[in-house]
């Protein structure tokens, strides 16, 4: 699966793990950033990763900040997606088959 993650300098530490993990897995991921842990705009990367995705060049986006809220707020504000904010397997899995969600943010 090809999958866009972005992450705040928040997350950053947990973006770089989550990446980890997925390309072990065989997934193809691709980090919108950030890169470091320098303060950025968080709708900057939310947007970044929606964008992204709703061009169909991503099949599912992540985007990480301290609680996922604004992410999920910023990348809902595209058309065609949906984001929501996942803090366990079972709202994970809601997400995606109760509301065809392509975005998970946490």
């Amino acid at each position: 699966m090809n999958i866009a993650i972005g992450a705040d300098e928040a997350a950053f530490e947990l973006k770089e793990k989550i990446i980890t993990h997925l390309s072990n897995m065989g997934h193809e991921v691709k980090d919108y950033g950030v890169y470091d842990a320098n303060p950025i705009l968080y709708p900057d990367i939310a947007l970044r990763v929606a964008t992204a995705v709703v061009s169909g060049k991503y099949e599912r986006g992540i985007i990480l900040c301290g609680t996922g809220i604004g992410m999920a707020i910023t990348a809902n504000k595209v058309p065609g997606i949906r984001a929501a904010v996942c803090h366990d397997p079972y709202s994970a899995e809601r997400s995606r088959k109760s509301n065809n969600c392509q975005i998970m943010t946490m």
